[in-house]
């Protein structure tokens, strides 16, 4: 028996665009390949009359049920896997999957977790920044000129995922953490690599980013972020009680009367 990526569970999140009718072209293509959701991130245009002038009849109701989010860790935070798209590459940017590959990753982990596959701005796309929020990054191979537009380039995210087929796999993918839950452990250790000073204060976010490099290999539970949560509360204890004894120490050896002779 064969297993497909579960459509209602995937949404096309689209971040900082300029041009309506590149949002009725999206809405289109993910409505013509069964997408569940379509959530805008901080548009900077999104006149409706101009994007249901290209999303046309069938699109209507998606575009009706559409998202609009002013940030974009807000319009990811109830995602379980996210997926960024990159023409650039090099660098951070390290691409190891075609949307072929991805969409056959997503086959077990869509069945029970919500996935956004998240686009850019027509001009430049996604930043390093904005791609630290994402599990895996996905580049569409061109002949050279690299530069899609954002409509093609949904379309063919969305049909490859429609049509990935595989065997049923032999293992389960459980529901997994969501953004909100993975940004807000990333802000405890954060706080915890300051107070035990393992961080660069001159540039933090080299180890921030080499962490949640190697975290986001790993499908992390909500029972495992608390797991990494709680030793971060309990290394702030165990700092604040050391603090505390050292100032008890302190206090007490100045109250000493020294001995005579």
């Amino acid at each position: 028996m064969s297993q497909k990526v579960c459509m209602e569970n995937v949404a096309i999140v689209l971040h900082d665009t300029r041009i309506p009718e590149n949002i009725g072209a999206a809405a289109r293509a993910a409505a013509n390949m069964g997408v569940g959701q379509l959530i805008l991130s901080a548009p900077r245009n999104h006149d409706m009359e101009r994007v249901l002038k290209v999303a046309t009849h069938s699109a209507s109701g998606l575009v009706a049920a559409m998202k609009i989010c002013n940030t974009l860790p807000e319009a990811l935070g109830e995602f379980n896997w996210i997926v960024g798209t990159t023409a650039r590459l090099g660098g951070t940017r390290r691409v190891n999957s075609s949307p072929a590959d991805i969409a056959e990753t997503l086959i077990p982990i869509s069945s029970e977790n919500r996935v956004a596959v998240l686009f850019g701005p027509e001009d430049r796309g996604l930043t390093n920044g904005d791609l630290q929020l994402c599990h895996d990054l996905v580049n569409i191979p061109t002949a050279g000129f690299s530069s899609l537009n954002l409509g093609q380039a949904v379309m063919v995210m969305c049909y490859e995922l429609f049509k990935a087929r595989t065997r049923a796999p032999e293992f389960h993918i459980p529901r997994l953490a969501c953004r909100y839950e993975l940004e807000n452990m990333y802000e405890e250790l954060k706080d915890t690599f300051d107070r035990i000073h393992y961080i660069n204060h001159e540039n933090p976010e080299h180890r921030l980013d080499k962490t949640r490099s190697f975290l986001s290999r790993y499908r992390l539970r909500s029972r495992e972020v608390s797991l990494i949560r709680g030793l971060c509360r309990q290394v702030a204890r165990y700092g604040d009680k050391c603090y505390q004894d050292g100032l008890a120490a302190g206090a007490a050896g100045d109250t000493k009367t020294p001995e005579t002779g």
